[in-house]
C-alpha cells in the first residue's frame, strides 16, 4: 500500500472516532420511570379492606367513609360520592412511582409544597387511606403537582411520607380535593321538556292550577284551570316545563333536615307513565325540595335516588314547580298613548284699517 492511501485511511479513521465521541452522550439516560420504585408496593391487595380516605389541609378534614360498595360523605348525611372519583384515587395512588429524590432539608419542604399540613397557611395535602379499625393502609403528603399536556406523558406531584423529611417527584396521577362539595355528584334528573303533559300545582292557601299540554306534536302548555285564567307569558309556561331539565343541586341533607316552610307541591305527569311530585320547602332565600316518583322501572330507579334526601336548588325554581297564577300572567301591555293634538297654524295680525277718503 502506498503512502498516499495510507494516509487516505488514517484520515478517515480519525474522522470516524471522532464522530463516535460527538455522538457519545456525555451522561447515562435517566431511568424509565416505569422501572422507579411504586410508592406503596402491594397496594391493590390491601385496598380491599378500605374502609375511610381522609384529606386533611391546615383548615380542616375531609372525610370520605365507605358503608358496603358505596363510599359517602358523612359530611353531608351519608350522601353517595362520585364513585369513579374514589376509584381514581386509589388506583392513582397504587400506580404512584417515586421517580427522584429531592430535598431532606425540612427548611426547604415548603418550595415543594409538602410541608406539615397542620401549619398555618401550608399548601400540601395529607391524604390516608385506613381501614375499618382506624389502621393506616397508605398515607402520603402532596404537594405541587404539574400537569403535562403532552400525549402519553404521566402527571406528576412533589411527595414526602409523613415522618420523613426526604421529597420525592413523584409520577402519576392523584386526584386529591380536600373540599367536600367536589366529590359530589350534582346532578338530580334531567327530563326532556317535551315529556310533560300536565302539571298539577297544590300551593298553600291558593287555588289549584293545573297547566296541560295540547296533543299537537310540538303543543305548547296553557293553563286548564281556572278556565278562565288570564292569559299567560309563554316564556313562564315554558320554564315550568323545564323544570327537571339538567337540574342540579346546590347542597344535599337528609329529609328529615329538610328547612323552611313547606310551599305545597306540584304533580309532573309525564309520557311512559311517569310522574314525579315535587315538595317544595322556603328557607329565608334558600329553595329545597323532596321528590318522588310514581310508574315503573324509571320511577324506581329515580326513587333509589332520591328517596330520604332534600336537595337546594335554585331559588328561581320556585315558579316553575309550584307556580302562582300571578307568576304565569303576561304582562299588561303599556297603556296607549293619545295622539298629540296638530299644532294650529299662527293667526295672521289684522289689516290696518284704511284712513277715510274725502267726500
Amino acid at each position: 500500500m502506498d503512502r498516499r492511501n495510507l494516509l487516505l485511511l488514517s484520515g478517515a479513521a480519525v474522522v470516524a472516532v471522532g464522530g463516535a465521541l460527538l455522538l457519545k452522550p456525555g451522561t447515562e439516560a435517566p431511568p424509565s420511570p416505569a422501572g422507579a420504585a411504586l410508592a406503596f408496593p402491594g397496594l391493590a391487595q390491601r385496598l380491599q379492606a378500605a374502609a375511610k380516605i381522609e384529606a386533611t389541609r391546615h383548615d380542616g378534614t375531609m372525610e370520605i367513609t365507605r358503608r358496603g360498595e358505596t363510599w359517602v360523605l358523612p359530611a353531608k348525611g351519608g350522601y353517595p360520592v362520585r364513585q369513579e372519583k374514589v376509584r381514581e384515587l386509589l388506583v392513582g395512588l397504587t400506580e404512584l412511582r417515586l421517580v427522584e429524590p429531592r430535598t431532606a432539608n425540612p427548611e426547604m419542604l415548603d418550595r415543594l409544597g409538602v410541608e406539615d399540613p397542620a401549619r398555618a397557611g401550608a399548601t400540601s395535602t395529607l391524604v390516608r387511606v385506613l381501614d375499618a379499625q382506624g389502621g393506616v393502609i397508605a398515607e402520603l403528603v402532596i404537594g405541587r403537582r404539574r400537569v403535562r399536556t403532552q400525549g402519553n406523558v404521566p402527571e406528576s406531584a412533589y411527595v414526602r411520607r409523613p415522618g420523613e423529611n426526604q421529597a420525592w417527584l413523584a409520577e402519576g396521577r392523584i386526584p386529591v380535593d380536600s373540599d367536600p362539595q367536589l366529590w359530589l355528584d350534582r346532578d338530580i334528573a334531567n327530563v326532556a321538556r317535551e315529556r310533560v303533559r300536565r302539571i298539577a300545582v297544590a300551593r298553600t292557601g291558593q287555588p289549584p292550577l293545573v297547566l296541560t299540554r295540547s296533543g299537537e306534536p310540538d303543543g305548547t302548555l296553557r293553563i286548564t284551570d281556572p278556565a278562565d285564567a288570564p292569559p299567560a307569558e309563554a316564556t313562564a309556561l315554558d320554564e315550568a316545563g323545564r323544570a327537571f331539565e339538567f337540574l342540579t343541586f346546590l347542597d344535599v341533607r337528609p329529609e328529615a333536615d329538610a328547612p323552611g316552610e313547606a310551599l305545597g307541591e306540584g304533580r309532573f305527569e309525564l309520557t311512559d307513565n311517569l310522574a314525579i311530585v315535587v315538595r317544595p320547602r322556603k328557607h329565608d332565600e334558600a329553595l329545597w325540595i323532596t321528590l318522588a316518583a310514581e310508574g315503573d322501572d324509571e320511577a324506581a330507579r329515580l326513587n333509589a335516588r332520591w328517596r330520604g334526601w332534600a336537595y337546594q336548588v335554585g331559588a328561581w325554581k320556585e315558579k316553575a314547580f309550584v307556580p302562582l297564577l300571578s307568576d304565569l300572567r303576561a304582562p299588561e301591555p303599556p297603556p296607549a298613548e293619545a295622539p298629540e293634538a296638530p299644532a294650529e297654524a299662527p293667526v295672521a295680525p289684522p289689516a290696518p284699517a284704511e284712513p277715510p277718503r274725502p267726500q
